[in-house]
Formats: structure tokens, sequence, C-alpha cells
């Protein structure tokens, strides 16, 4: 792989990037310090990448009675039991940025059951990993232990959705060797 490509597929950017693709990564670079490599990743066909935002900014940044730090948290352990390189480096540093414990970020990064979350978001996590690892085995106890820790059948939705997700896009991240970008192993440490 090129150094100075994000995945080991030879798929350049666009050049010039669309007018709106230009402020959205000059947004990123703005505020995160970078364009995050998944971005320049599908930049190669600008449909890609608008779909590929939009949902991911619906998911992970919409309104959700989760919080943006569950949903990362969910991101991370599905990335764990995907083994995805890419999506644990840069959700790991979500995680730790948005929860002030590096700790935090490492545990989901190793496993889940270790983290020092609350009863429901551990809940959340074990049904994401169930769902990760055999999603045919769902069934409505399940998500009843959900709604006994308080989620509605709306939170559960967006837990599902997250889920998703992040299970495919661990797969594009994983079959296409994407490389976090490397200011995510410094963040929030």
């Amino acid at each position: 792989m090129a150094h100075d490509m994000p995945t080991a597929l030879d798929l350049p950017m666009v050049d010039p990037l669309p007018e709106a693709t230009q402020k959205y990564f000059d947004v990123c670079r703005e505020k995160l310090g970078m364009v995050p490599n998944v971005l320049q990743a599908y930049a190669f066909d600008i449909e890609k990448l608008n779909s590929f935002t939009a949902m991911y900014n619906d998911l992970m940044l919409g309104g959700s009675n989760l919080s943006k730090l569950e949903r990362e948290m969910i991101a991370v352990a599905v990335s764990a039991v995907n083994k995805c390189y890419y999506c644990l480096v840069a959700h790991g540093a979500a995680v730790r940025a948005l929860s002030g414990d590096p700790a935090l970020g490492e545990a989901l990064v190793m496993n889940h059951k270790v983290a020092r979350i609350d009863a429901r978001q551990m809940a959340m996590l074990d049904f994401a990993v169930k769902l990760t690892k055999d999603s045919g085995s769902i069934t409505e106890p399940d998500r009843q232990v959900l709604r006994d820790h308080g989620l509605s059948d709306r939170d559960i939705f967006d837990v599902i959705a997250v889920v998703a997700f992040f299970n495919m896009t661990n797969r594009i991240a994983s079959g296409t060797d994407m490389r976090p970008n490397d200011e995510y192993h410094a963040q929030a440490r």
C-alpha cells in the first residue's frame, strides 16, 4: 500500500473535489485537524462519499436518546468483534475524547465486559456484540432486556442501526486495508 493512499486499493480522489465536498473536508481539517482517511477513501466516488457521510451523520450525530458517547461505544464494541483496525483506532479515540477516560476506550477495544459502565450501557453493548456475532439468534427476549434497562423501541432501533452500519463499514475498512490517520493514536490520552 502506498503511504499516501488511505487504502490498499488504487482509487484516487476526484480532482478537483466538488465545492461542497471541499468545504466538508475543510471543516474536518478545522475541527479535527485532519480529513479522516475513511472520507478520503470514499472520495473516488462523490455519490458514495455523500451516501456514507449522510448515514454516518444521521446515525452518529443526529437526534437520538442514545448519547454520542454511547453510539461511539457501540461502534467500538462492534469493531472489536470484527477486529477492524481502522474503526478501533478512530472510534476508540472518540470514546476517549467524549468520556474523558482513556481506560474506557481501551477496555472497549479489548473486551467490553471489563468496561466500567452502567447496566444500561452494558446491556446495549451485549446486544450489539450478539447482533454482530450471530444476527439470526436475536429474539424478543434480547430486545426485552434492552426495554428492561429503559430503552424505548426507538432507542432499540437506533442501537440496531449503529450496529448494522459499523458491521458494514468494518468490512469495507478491513477489505480495503483502510489505515487510520496517525493523529488518532495520540488523541485524548
